[in-house]
């Protein structure tokens, strides 16, 4: 009994795709992250007085971050840069990312845009919007009638 080789040219012109793919996916997940865009971890939290917006954004210094309210928007924005330290060794992978970024959170109209506040401390961006007045809850007492 014979083995027969069989060709399928299909295959082979599969292959080439197949490799673009697998080197796309080597270089993005090899690459200094710098490359790769950054977009820091952000949470939306609400109590009956204010809207709070907690990002982290670790390495930052307070003036690398810049906070704007406008027509309802509230964008944050900066840029961590890389800085190679030693300039004798090289890297064996960096996973850390890099660059610039910019979020936009659209505000109800709920938030009173003069009562703004922006704290940071130890790489937590902290910004507390307070809620207008009309927009706070009250309690308001029924009287009944004998």
């Amino acid at each position: 009994m014979s083995l027969i080789h069989r060709s399928f040219p299909a295959l082979e012109s599969f292959t080439p795709t197949w490799k673009f793919f697998d080197e796309a996916f080597d270089h993005f997940f090899n690459e200094p992250s710098s490359v790769r865009p950054w977009s820091p971890a952000v949470d939306v939290s609400e109590t009956e007085n204010e809207l709070v917006l907690t990002a982290d954004l670790p390495g930052l210094k307070k003036n690398e971050i810049q906070v704007k309210l406008e027509n309802g928007t509230l964008t944050l924005s900066g840029e961590r840069k890389f800085e190679k330290e030693d300039k004798s060794s090289g890297y064996h992978r960096i996973e850390r990312n890099y660059g610039s970024f910019k979020r936009y959170f659209q505000l109800p109209d709920t938030v009173d845009p003069n009562k703004v506040d922006a704290t940071y401390q130890d790489g937590v961006l902290r910004v507390t919007l307070a809620k207008k007045e009309v927009a706070k809850p009250r309690t308001i007492d029924v009287a009944v009638k004998s």
